[in-house]
């Protein structure tokens, strides 16, 4: 079992940066996969990116390519998620998650463990 505290969320100018962090608790944090989602005011909570245990293969869904980055510190057991050129779009609450073995890691049922979130919040 493991558990999951975000940080790093905030308010922020469109076109600026936050890095998230996710600190992990329990054991083998190194055999999970991790994933970060997203869940704006009144729509579902959707995948963000992910990255696999081991060679630590990176996801990432289309809307946030080339701006966002998941990293991982298997000492430290955190994962982490900068994000730059901010967007007003991209203003949810994020949430850290974890499975040792998601199958669909874009699939928010795949994961068992959750954080609380963090709020980010970008203005225009």
């Amino acid at each position: 079992q493991v558990q999951l505290v975000e940080s790093g969320g905030g308010l922020v100018q469109a076109g600026g940066s936050l890095r998230l962090s996710c600190a992990a608790s329990g054991r083998a944090f190194s055999a999970y996969v991790m994933g970060w989602f997203r869940q704006a005011p009144g729509k579902e909570r959707e995948f963000v990116a992910a990255i696999s245990r081991g060679s630590g293969r990176t996801y990432y869904a289309d809307f946030v390519k080339d701006r966002f980055t998941i990293s991982r510190d298997v000492d430290k057991k955190t994962v982490d998620l900068q994000m730059n050129s901010l967007k007003p779009e991209d203003t949810a609450v994020y949430y850290c998650a974890a499975d040792f073995d998601p199958g669909d890691y874009w699939r928010r049922g795949e994961y068992d463990y959750w954080g609380q979130g963090t709020q980010v919040t970008v203005s225009s």
